[in-house]
């Protein structure tokens, strides 16, 4: 079932090579702008057509390793993004090297733009454009910082590793970029957003598919949470938001209405007609597939049962037990056959090129903002701020819509609940994972605020299930990954690796030929380092 995806696999390293031809490659060199129109056209590309979520999703702990008789890997990238190794497979759409590819590939875009528009003398004619353009360049970097980087920190970020944030279009062959540090990088995304809000317009024919204010807004409050900057994730979060959340939710009874089977639910959740939905992504992605398309194709790496029960979809709240199909309006699809359990909200198309010997693109589409979502980031902005009333309201907000019988809870009741759960142990599963080293200064276990995070953190991972924001939780509050494997009635049958809070694995390594070509890689430890240092818990054995 593996596809063959017909694109060139542009070694983008920059500029740090000459032999990559870059400069024959900018969208400036293939066009001659002169009209509004003309910048619309090429701000088409300055999106990017891959999506890290199947990548962040294998490499987080909403997978486990499933053993069974007629479970296998998908390929060797699954494989590899499990286990955390340095991936070496390339041509996979969800690949490093083609996340480097693609998301520098819509940064060339913007910059060509950009130079256009600030050397047109007429800068207002096409400030719309501009903002657009910024906002583009800005929203690459960011995503490229959360595969790439460690987790924003104000106490750390300046001896941290950026990466390259390219200003203009390349005129000199071999031009050689540096990292810089995580500090420049986030300094550069902020202000490409600040200049950029204010430019933003709505004037697309499809505009879902772009940088709108709403889209804006919801990816400046995004952006601004991971920063630890609270007060202006709540300001851009609000103004998205607006006085009624609830009125611009997702339509879920309507959804939970759909067959459960294939791409119907799939389809629907992306629905550009679709209040929730502030910005839509369209890219080549094989992750529906793997989540859905066969009968347990890749299913040795899945989103288990025992996670799904013990930990998200299916698990114990305050609420009841997630799985009882009267509680949400989002049920979950399961088949004991399969290794793995989903919600429908990826879905997958297959646009065949040469029909027998059936290879094609495969293609698929994410709600990238969306009100639910900016719900939960503006509750946990609340939290960590200390508001913790106001979080719990956006909380109840979302479950105003979300259950079937909705209930309102107090923050009694909340921190009440989370704070008598014992924390997570491998093979004693809960929902409630220990912050070990959160990069936001949090109140000390128990307390009502990190209570109230659990919470939060708890909801967000139902919600945002297989779309790849797991990871940045576990990337920002220092929780502890266990590689687990489970056999095929659902047992935990041993602990094979760890990922601690400290792992310099969790900043995804850069592609290799970006690393030969001269760009510093991230750190790694060698295999005699692993061991004790990194797997704290001695009463699991590795395998």
């Amino acid at each position: 079932m593996k596809k063959y995806i017909g694109l060139s696999i542009i070694a983008l390293s920059m500029g740090l090579t000459s032999c990559n031809d870059w400069l024959d490659k900018l969208p400036d060199n293939r066009m001659e702008l002169q009209t509004v129109d003309d910048v619309k056209g090429l701000l088409v590309s300055a999106y990017p057509d891959r999506h890290p979520a199947y990548l962040l999703e294998m490499y987080s702990d909403n997978t486990d390793e499933c053993i069974g008789p007629d479970w296998s890997e998908a390929d060797r990238f699954q494989r590899q993004a499990y286990h955390w190794e340095d991936i070496t497979e390339t041509g996979d759409d969800e690949s490093p090297q083609m996340l480097w590819n693609s998301h520098y590939r819509a940064i060339a875009s913007a910059n060509a733009a950009i130079d256009f528009i600030e050397a047109s003398g007429d800068q207002a004619k096409f400030s719309e454009q501009l903002g657009e353009a910024l906002m583009c360049r800005a929203y690459a970097m960011f995503q490229l910082s959360t595969i790439f980087c460690n987790a924003y920190n104000p106490a750390t970020a300046a001896q941290e590793k950026g990466l390259p944030y390219p200003t203009h279009p390349e005129t000199v062959v071999g031009q050689v970029y540096e990292r810089g540090t995580l500090e420049d990088l986030y300094s550069q995304i902020d202000e490409d957003i600040q200049k950029a809000l204010p430019l933003l317009g709505s004037s697309y024919d499809k505009p879902k598919f772009h940088f709108t204010p709403d889209a804006g807004n919801a990816f400046a409050a995004r952006f601004y949470l991971y920063k630890g900057d609270f007060d202006k994730a709540i300001q851009y979060a609000s103004k998205a938001l607006g006085a009624t959340p609830a009125a611009k939710a997702r339509d879920w009874d309507y959804y939970a209405s759909l067959n459960a089977n294939r791409q119907v639910r799939p389809e629907a959740y992306v629905n550009a007609n679709e209040k929730t939905n502030m910005f839509l992504q369209t890219v080549y992605s094989e992750w529906g597939a793997v989540i859905y398309g066969g009968y347990q194709y890749g299913d040795q790496y899945a989103h288990s049962y025992r996670i799904s029960y013990d930990e998200d979809i299916c698990s114990i709240g305050p609420w009841g037990q997630a799985s009882d199909r009267t509680l949400f309006k989002n049920s979950v699809w399961y088949n004991p056959v399969c290794a793995d359990l989903f919600h429908g909200k990826i879905p997958y198309e297959f646009e065949y090129i040469d029909l027998q010997a059936g290879i094609g693109y495969a293609h698929s589409e994410f709600s990238v903002f969306n009100i639910e979502t900016l719900l939960l980031e503006r509750a946990e902005a609340y939290a960590l701020s200390g508001e913790l009333q106001l979080a719990v309201n956006d909380y109840n907000t979302l479950l105003s819509v979300y259950m079937r019988s909705p209930k309102k809870y107090t923050l009694t009741q909340l921190v009440t609940f989370y704070k008598n759960l014992a924390y997570y142990q491998p093979k004693e599963p809960t929902v409630k994972k220990r912050f070990e080293a959160p990069v936001y200064q949090i109140d000390e276990d128990g307390s009502d605020q990190e209570s109230l995070l659990q919470a939060i953190i708890h909801m967000r991972r139902i919600m945002t299930v297989h779309e790849g924001f797991r990871m940045q939780d576990v990337k920002r509050y220092g929780i502890v990954i266990y590689r687990r494997q489970t056999d095929s009635d659902n047992v935990i049958t041993g602990v094979t690796d760890t990922m601690t809070a400290k792992d310099p694995r969790r900043a995804i390594q850069l592609p290799q030929d970006v690393i030969t070509a001269g760009l510093e890689g991230n750190d790694r430890v060698t295999v005699a380092d692993k061991g004790e240092e990194r797997f704290s818990d001695a009463s699991y054995f590795f395998e």
